[in-house]
């Protein structure tokens, strides 16, 4: 099988096979070239021996992969797709071995630093690693935490508390995503736009790919470590795209557990006692990032029940001794399958009608999914498999010994159709409502449905505008307190900086624009009520989370929580009594009496992630205009940190009346080694919302190897 690797300006790889195995063979051997280091991570968090090198920080996340049992599942789902599609099962296989062969090579200029520093040589990727990397990358991606946090601000503050910390008041950064069908373009064919958001990391969680053979001719952006194009694609004939459901697939389930001699039972829902599997694992642990000299190693007991792997607690309870366990049951645990089977056919994709026949082998993550073709077919869906339970599992942890708590099928994906012409999907509540508990406000959506319907038709040159709108529409509620603070019967003495700032804020235009000292003044004023209300006495109670795995705690915190739901709870009708006239004044006359010194992008600075945390060391990362509820979604943690470690990890523009016409970027660049000259190259041009051309003319590349 022979294969050519291409080049464009930006570095982006452009491959070119015989047959579709071949150029999986090929895919593998690029994104090791490309990106090794981040491989080689990838394959250490799936199955759990990332702690080996980069130390303790990673030992809770090693915990949860084994005690999930990460890798065993991605064996049996491997195991499960060869008997039932093998044709797939190869061509993965295929993409492993040029995994391997591109890891085994050593680039001209040398290996990537960070494997210098840590001692490391890349290790050897199995069939069924690109599934781990996949179940990893998504498992905390469901509402498996916010379960927790359910349960947990429950416990503290009554059932009514739930309502009040929900996302939707707002809580989760998700995508953004917009069809814009023929009649109103300027082509008279259908425009598909977005930018997922996701933690921003370094090097970037999208590869922007093109894939070319006999059968199809691709361009998308691909997850480094799993071959094709799942998320986004065009194939010149149709082009796809997604966003977060925000759908509830994963059950938590309280256990009763005890000890038999080497054994552990559970009690089941018929009242009698089960014997749950069990083992010990061993975990090495590095005495510190990068550095393997000193290693301890940790043991890791691995229970699973009826339900599923005990991934919190066990016989003894939590680390503080609470009684506690908690089992996961998610589908492809279930079902030993993880969706694989539908990427090939995406690939292979003609029309509209091929994607959403694809998309029927979908599992996870649950995506809404927005698709076009040439010939005017259109097609927006939910894909991915969300168990039918009661009501209950849906909320929080339910438990295992009671009838009741069984999956008993599952739900048919909802679809929907398009208003004036387009569909807009920014994880708000709209067609995958029945699927979930808690959306992403809907101030995304709405601006993004406002802006489009401002102009009758829409070229593909016009998109990107919508993707850095900057305005704020969830300040609303805390201006309004601002408003209200002078409002009769009842004047408020201000201090005359405090008046000032008040009236500033007031006429403030609401856009968080990087160079604005109006957006500064607002973030800090919202950093400082948040601050006081989490620290009330009314809601300090919840600061405290039960002691679940360290991977878990950040979902559990409470000043996020209370910025991320602000809104909600400025609006309540009551607040456990809280004063919030009263917080809101004491917090505008703290930010007037030290108000903050520079703009807006001074503090809301990129924060990307890095598995080792110095590698660009003494480097500035840019400041940035959005923020959470803007459609150019820079999330800050308001009361935490105006930095910003999630953001949209790409952006996209499919044109379907010439892909040729199409656009995209992403935060850093192609390459992922520091030093190289397309590292960081698309970084000014994500930074001004700018997109590099897509280019699928091989005549128009340089041509690297034969390979």
């Amino acid at each position: 099988m022979s294969a050519e690797t291409y080049r464009d300006a930006w570095g982006i790889p452009h491959l070119r096979a015989d047959t579709a195995a071949g150029l999986a063979r090929a895919q593998g051997r690029v994104t090791a070239r490309d990106r090794a280091w981040q491989l080689e991570v990838e394959r250490h968090r799936a199955q759990g021996t990332s702690a080996s090198f980069l130390g303790a920080g990673a030992l809770s996340w090693d915990r949860l992969a084994r005690r999930a049992r990460l890798a065993d599942t991605a064996r049996r789902c491997f195991t499960a797709l060869e008997a039932k599609d093998p044709e797939t099962a190869a061509w993965v296989r295929a993409y492993v071995d040029g995994v391997n062969e591109g890891l085994a090579e050593t680039p001209e200029d040398g290996p990537a630093p960070e494997f210098a520093r840590t001692g490391l040589v890349p290790g050897r990727w199995e069939p069924w690693t690109p599934l781990g990397v996949w179940l990893a990358t998504h498992l905390l991606f469901a509402g498996l935490p916010a379960k927790l946090w359910r349960e947990h601000i429950t416990a503290h503050l009554g059932p009514e508390a739930v309502a009040l910390f929900a996302a939707d008041g707002p809580g989760t950064a998700g995508s953004n995503g917009w069809l814009v069908s023929g009649e109103r373009t300027t082509t008279g064919h259908a425009l598909i736009a977005g930018d997922p958001h996701r933690y921003i990391e370094d090097p970037g969680v999208y590869q922007q790919i093109h894939l070319s053979c006999p059968e199809f001719d691709v361009v998308g952006l691909a997850v480094p470590g799993v071959p094709g194009i799942a998320h986004f694609g065009h194939t010149g004939t149709v082009a796809w795209a997604i966003t977060n459901a925000m759908a509830d697939y994963q059950d938590l389930y309280r256990e009763r557990l005890r000890r038999t001699g080497a054994g552990v039972e559970a009690l089941g829902p018929d009242g009698t006692w089960h014997r749950a599997a069990r083992h010990t694992e061993t975990v090495e642990v590095a005495g510190e990032p990068g550095r393997r000299e000193s290693v301890e190693v940790v043991e890791v007991e691995v229970v699973e029940t009826d339900r599923g792997p005990v991934i919190a607690g066990g016989p003894e309870g939590l680390d503080d001794g609470t009684p506690a366990a908690l089992s996961l049951r998610h589908p492809p645990r279930v079902t030993a399958d993880l969706g694989f089977g539908a990427l090939l056919p995406l690939l292979r994709a003609r029309t509209v009608a091929d994607v959403d026949r694809a998309l029927d082998a979908w599992a996870e993550p649950v995506n809404v999914v927005q698709a076009a073709d040439t010939e005017g077919g259109l097609l927006h869906r939910v894909a991915g498999r969300v168990p039918v339970r009661p009501e209950a599992n849906r909320l929080r942890p339910v438990p295992a010994w009671e009838p009741g708590h069984e999956w008993t099928g599952w739900h048919a994906p909802p679809r929907a159709g398009l208003t004036d012409g387009v569909a807009v999907m920014a994880n708000q509540r709209g067609l995958s409502t029945p699927l979930g508990v808690e959306f992403a406000p809907p101030h995304r959506a709405d601006r993004i449905a406002a802006l489009l319907a401002g102009r009758e038709r829409w070229s593909a040159a016009d998109l990107p505008a919508i993707h850095t709108d900057t305005h704020l529409a969830s300040a609303g509620p805390l201006l309004d307190h601002l408003a209200a603070l002078t409002t009769p019967p009842a004047p408020v003495a201000l201090t005359p900086g405090a008046a000032a700032l008040r009236a500033r804020l007031l006429a403030w235009d609401r856009r968080m624009d990087a160079d604005s000292t109006d957006a500064a003044a607002y973030a800090a004023l919202r950093t400082a009520v948040v601050r006081r209300l989490a620290a009330h006495p009314a809601l300090a109670p919840a600061s405290a989370p039960p002691a679940y795995p360290e991977v878990l705690l950040p979902w559990l915190a409470l000043v996020p929580r209370v910025g991320h739901a602000l809104e909600h709870l400025l609006r309540a009708e009551d607040l456990y009594g809280i004063d919030r006239a009263g917080t809101v004044r004491a917090a505008l006359e703290e930010v007037a009496a030290a108000p903050p010194a520079g703009t807006w992008g001074d503090t809301h600075r990129l924060a990307p992630w890095r598995a080792l945390p110095d590698t660009a060391a003494g480097t500035e990362e840019p400041g940035l205009s959005g923020d959470h509820d803007c459609v150019l979604c820079t999330s800050a943690v308001p009361g935490l940190t105006d930095r910003a470690a999630r953001g949209p990890a790409a952006r996209y523009v499919w044109d379907l009346a010439d892909r040729d016409n199409s656009r995209w970027v992403v935060p850093h660049g192609a390459s992922g080694v520091p030093g190289s000259p397309h590292h960081r190259d698309q970084q000014p041009l994500w930074l001004d919302g700018g997109l590099a051309p897509v280019i699928t003319d091989f005549t128009r590349l340089t041509k690297e190897s034969d390979d």
